[in-house]
């Protein structure tokens, strides 16, 4: 999950950002501020990965405040200037926004700019991942889940602990912010190659360690059973009877 913080006064454009990060699954709004001290306290605690800023009329000294941040704070957040006019374009890249949005905002140039963030900055291999359903935030360990199941338009979690969450999003939603050891192995399942015992190639199916689960693969995901094939005999001794 990336967390972004708008500095702002201007209702409307607050809330055209927040429209358009709601169709982003990996984004979650951490708060709104037009105070310098109370922007730079929240984003020196919080650490957001991206920062909407007008840069005009809302913070006396919007510049000072990136020089400031960046003496206290060794991960530096994605900074996208916002403005009514583009004199301020040179000055706002040469003060290291990655990204400048004309006033009044339109939904296709904060689309397009959230967008090129996501080129330029790939998701890391997370540990959590957040399950967010209006304001109810859910928070998973990446290595507690067993496989994902697809159910019609929501996904199953299975979990370590014998436990099945449920989240109203599909299961190509997922696939793109799991990290490297989870594999799409079926139109129905990914799974996590650390909880494989048994991959059976006669029945198609994948044994789970725990509680034997036997997850089911198809034809069109070979490649993706190979490899996870590959990675778990690398170190393993294979005797041939």
């Amino acid at each position: 999950m990336r967390n972004y913080f708008i500095i702002d006064n201007n209702p409307h454009s607050i809330q055209r950002i927040e429209n358009v990060l709601e169709d982003f699954y990996e984004f979650n709004c951490i708060g709104v501020s037009c105070d310098y001290d109370n922007a730079m306290n929240i984003i020196l605690k919080e650490t957001p990965d991206l920062v909407f800023f007008n840069i005009e009329n809302v913070i006396d000294t919007p510049f000072e405040f990136t020089q400031e941040l960046n003496l206290f704070n060794d991960t530096f957040p994605v900074f996208i200037a916002i403005s009514s006019s583009k004199e301020k374009v040179y000055e706002a890249i040469k003060n290291g926004f990655f990204d400048f949005l004309l006033s009044p905002l339109t939904e296709l140039e904060i689309r397009k700019s959230v967008l090129k963030v996501l080129k330029k900055t790939p998701v890391q291999s997370r540990k959590n991942i957040c399950l967010k359903s209006y304001k109810d935030y859910q928070y998973l360990q990446t290595d507690e889940i067993l496989f994902l199941k697809a159910d019609n338009n929501a996904t199953d979690f299975y979990m370590n602990d014998g436990s099945i969450i449920s989240a109203y999003k599909t299961l190509k939603t997922f696939e793109s912010i799991l990290p490297d050891n989870f594999h799409r192995i079926h139109k129905s399942y990914i799974i996590n190659k650390n909880f494989i015992s048994r991959i059976q190639y006669g029945k198609l199916t994948c044994t789970i360690k725990r509680n034997s689960y036997e997850v089911p693969f198809t034809k069109t995901y070979i490649e993706n059973i190979e490899s996870i094939n590959k990675d778990l005999a690398e170190y393993s001794y294979i005797s041939v009877n």
